[in-house]
């Protein structure tokens, strides 16, 4: 785990990058504090999204983000046929399966990030439509990405997580310090 006030504090941009990154995905792994498998795969608010869906998403969107900007293929391959399945746990993918596969992530992630050596190196856009064409990104542009759709997950999260049971971002973070 990044340690936030060093990273921070001593002005390392990759440090403070790579903190709120995991910052907010630690807003997503509380969601899921002393949840059932049962209750992290409900739906139990207006969306469709359930906390082990979103909880999977963040970890595949971060892989194939990092893969692209190592230009590998993405550890698993979406497309429109198979898209939906990034936002449920399906087959025997549990809660502890995606977690764990999510911690590997992250230390890719971490291990990417602090051996490029620029952070303004950069990388080619996929060729979506909302991307401009032939469109390159940096290495800072990357990690600002993640955080942005990581903490609006963990957002969707923290509204999933209230309407299965009432606890609050707040009342979860007391959870966690408590063990």
């Amino acid at each position: 785990m990044v340690t936030h006030v060093a990273a921070e504090t001593q002005g390392d941009e990759r440090g403070a990058l790579l903190a709120f990154i995991e910052e907010q995905r630690g807003g997503i792994r509380r969601a899921l504090l002393g949840l059932t498998e049962e209750q992290a795969r409900s739906r139990p608010s207006a969306s469709e999204l359930s906390l082990g869906g979103l909880l999977k998403h963040v970890a595949e969107v971060e892989q194939g983000w990092v893969a692209r900007a190592k230009q590998e293929p993405p550890a698993i391959p979406r497309d429109e046929s198979n898209w939906h399945e990034s936002f449920q746990l399906v087959g025997d993918e549990t809660v502890a399966s995606q977690l764990a596969f999510w911690a590997e992530v992250a230390a890719e992630t971490e291990k990417f990030i602090r051996s490029a050596p620029s952070l303004d190196d950069s990388f080619p856009l996929p060729p979506d439509p909302w991307f401009p064409p032939e469109g390159r990104v940096s290495l800072r542009w990357l990690c600002l990405h993640l955080i942005r759709e990581t903490a609006r997950h963990a957002g969707h999260a923290d509204i999933v997580r209230e309407s299965l049971d009432g606890k609050t971002a707040f009342e979860l973070v007391a959870l966690e310090q408590a063990g």
